[in-house]
């Protein structure tokens, strides 16, 4: 089941002070991005969060799952998305705790 849009957009207004967050559609569901870092994934209109050690410090009860079948577990956010302060705060934390992101080299070109 593809992620509804106003889910997605309900995210996105959620983390909205955690930098400059997109969201990018990929496969009917989602790639959440901060600052041009992959963060997090919408499947299913359920919240995934790439998993950190700082992150699970500050979840403290954390939920795991796949976003879908044959995917690593991530943080599975459900009760927390109401609390935008919360959520901002865990986002920023997981972007701080992840590499930067691979910079893609140009396709040569035939």
């Amino acid at each position: 089941m593809a992620s509804d849009k106003k889910f997605v957009e309900f995210v996105v207004d959620q983390i909205k002070r955690a930098g400059t967050i997109t969201a990018k559609s990929m496969f009917g569901e989602y790639g959440v991005y901060a600052d041009g870092k992959l963060f997090a994934l919408i499947c299913d209109n359920k919240l995934f969060i790439k998993p950190t050690d700082p992150g699970r410090v500050f979840i403290k009860r954390v939920v795991e799952a796949p976003p879908y079948p044959g995917a690593k577990n991530c943080f599975l956010i459900e009760d927390k998305l109401e609390d935008w302060e919360w959520l901002s705060e865990l986002v920023k934390i997981t972007v701080k705790a992840l590499p930067p992101p691979k910079i893609k080299k140009p396709k040569k070109k035939k």
